[in-house]
């Protein structure tokens, strides 16, 4: 059977999540379809304990935490998830709707189609030499599920990004060691992390190379006991070690969002204007890391921020002519009949000043 709904919404990250509650404000409803088994995206996949600082009023919160809390706030909106199902079709038919289907044989009759795909269909850059496949989930990992299992672990990280920086930082005091390997001394990571990484460095607290890696070592019984490190010196030297943990970034594959004859960017992302979030093709929109715009910024309350703008131009788009009126959550019986809440916000309240929403 096809499922009729008012969007269909490819990705179930954060900003995903998000655009199911902005959707959900305006009286609409959204099908989510994913690839992974579970909700989350990247936050859930990749760095489920990574701490989170910038989210408007909350100073501190885990990735799978904000998953969490993002679950319950669009619960009101019973949202119908399709997980471990990758959309493959998207075609627009003669009355301007779409028909949208996954590689699970799900259909859609959708009136929009909304991109959160983030990266798109991203796997993580891989160490690329001998031995490394066999290593993986064992004593390898490109993501950190629990935090608590590297603990007392000699542990060597690569990468010069803000995760690798991250968690370098989150593990000196747990593991036994920690040794920071990357190619240069330039970093693509916040200042005060880096500035912070190499005052431990210089109180012997951990280490850092800067190198590439060549190769791993195993015992007689394939456990890893060190890695092998090309140094500018180009002279190859042995780091001994009980985990490696990388975070060179993900690779982002478009997957099949490259054949729906959507405009891109680099190839990578999807063109969108500033005003509806929507791309060259009308009734498809994108929010989120997989959009690109001038001055684009890939930080999740930017992608909040869009799927705020997005959803009122998908409810002006499924009902043209009609006005769609901004309303405060504040204030609103509507928004509060749809969140299922009471009004807490009394006529003397409205008379002290405008609500803040």
């Amino acid at each position: 059977m096809t499922i009729t709904t008012d969007a269909v919404i490819i990705g179930a990250g954060p900003c995903g999540l998000f655009q199911v509650f902005e959707l959900g404000l305006l009286g609409l409803k959204a099908h989510l379809v994913d690839p992974l088994p579970q909700v989350g995206g990247q936050c859930s996949e990749l760095y489920p304990d990574k701490p989170i600082y910038d989210i408007p009023a909350i100073p501190s919160i885990g990735a799978q935490e904000l998953v969490d809390q993002l679950m319950i706030q669009i619960a009101p909106f019973d949202p119908q998830f399709h997980l471990s199902e990758c959309a493959t079709e998207v075609v627009k038919k003669d009355d301007g709707r779409f028909h949208v289907a996954t590689d699970a044989g799900t259909e859609f009759d959708t009136g929009v189609v909304i991109i959160a795909g983030g990266v798109g269909a991203f796997e993580p850059r891989r160490l690329k030499v001998k031995g490394a496949p066999e290593l993986e989930g064992i004593s390898l990992f490109y993501s950190v599920k629990d935090r608590t299992k590297h603990y007392g672990k000699n542990l060597v990280i690569f990468g010069g990004g803000d995760s690798a920086l991250d968690w370098t930082l989150d593990f000196l005091g747990h593991a036994e060691s920690v040794t920071m390997v990357h190619r240069s001394q330039t970093f693509r990571a916040q200042p005060a992390n880096v500035a912070k990484m190499q005052q431990h460095c210089a109180d012997m607290e951990m280490m850092f190379v800067e190198g590439t890696a060549e190769g791993v070592v195993t015992d007689a019984q394939g456990t890893l006991v060190g890695v092998q490190i090309r140094g500018k010196d180009r002279l190859v030297r042995t780091l001994e070690c009980d985990e490696l943990l990388c975070f060179w970034g993900m690779s982002p594959k478009l997957g099949p969002i490259g054949t729906w004859g959507l405009d891109l960017h680099k190839k990578s992302q999807v063109l969108v204007d500033t005003e509806k979030f929507q791309t060259n093709v009308p009734g498809i929109f994108a929010v989120g890391d997989i959009n690109y715009y001038p001055g684009k910024k890939k930080l999740i309350l930017s992608g909040f921020h869009e799927a705020a703008l997005a959803a009122f131009a998908i409810k002006a788009h499924l009902f043209p002519g009609e006005k769609v009126f901004l309303q405060y959550t504040t204030t609103s019986p509507k928004m509060h009949q749809r969140l299922g809440v009471a009004n807490p916000f009394t006529q003397k309240d409205m008379e002290a000043g405008p609500p803040v929403d």
